[in-house]
């Protein structure tokens, strides 16, 4: 069944989307985002004794993997079955797919050894997993149909598009900061899992944009 976008300017779905629910699969991938830290969180509290790892990456490295894995594993099976509308629209949902699934298969390495190859991998995927998923907010979730007169709601989604992609980008800009000087020059730092919340507000920021842009608030009336 065609997704129909006629109730909103948003650019039309193209007819090769008939096969997949574009709106759910876009649901989908906003709610893992939003949901994998707080049942990284939550499972980690009952399973694992220690609530809060220094990151989200960390889990990894804990019995909640499993989770982590999955989650990033069904994230890139739904960019890859994504289809935008042009071909830019599709080489950015496999590119956040492949980066996706490296952060999954490269494991990051425990706190306090050495970077590794595997780390060094896991980062640089999930630094072009994040520069992708900002891409989306500010460049494609962001089209409008020209043959439609823009809605007052096509304007807010769009704002809430551009808040959400800087906010990914300035997440990860201190992310970078935090490891690079901060976290070393006030080690008394580590001790609120910085890295950990501004991560998790990342995520959230993903999320909420792909939970928009599958109609589950916001949507014209």
């Amino acid at each position: 069944m065609k997704v129909k976008d006629n109730v909103h300017n948003d650019v039309s779905e193209s007819p090769d989307q008939m096969l997949i629910s574009y709106m759910l699969l876009r649901r989908l991938v906003g709610t893992i985002g939003v949901m994998l830290p707080l049942l990284l969180l939550i499972g980690c509290c009952v399973y694992c004794g220690d609530c809060i790892q220094p990151s989200i990456s960390a889990y990894y490295n804990t019995l909640l993997r499993d989770i982590f894995v999955g989650a990033l594993c069904s994230i890139a099976v739904f960019l890859f079955c994504y289809r935008g509308y042009d071909a830019r629209d599709n080489f950015v949902s496999n590119w956040a797919g492949f980066s996706a699934l490296g952060v999954a298969f490269f494991g990051t390495d425990m706190e306090g050894e050495a970077l590794s190859l595997s780390g060094i991998l896991h980062y640089s995927c999930a630094t072009s997993f994040f520069i992708a998923l900002t891409y989306f907010c500010l460049f494609l979730f962001t089209k409008t149909n020209a043959s439609k007169e823009i809605t007052t709601m096509k304007l807010i989604r769009n704002n809430v598009y551009r808040v959400c992609g800087y906010a990914m980008i300035s997440f990860l800009v201190l992310i970078i900061i935090y490891k690079v000087w901060l976290g070393k020059q006030f080690p008394v730092l580590s001790t609120y899992n910085l890295v950990f919340w501004l991560e998790t507000f990342t995520l959230w920021a993903f999320g909420v944009s792909w939970m928009i842009k599958g109609e589950m608030v916001l949507v014209d009336k």
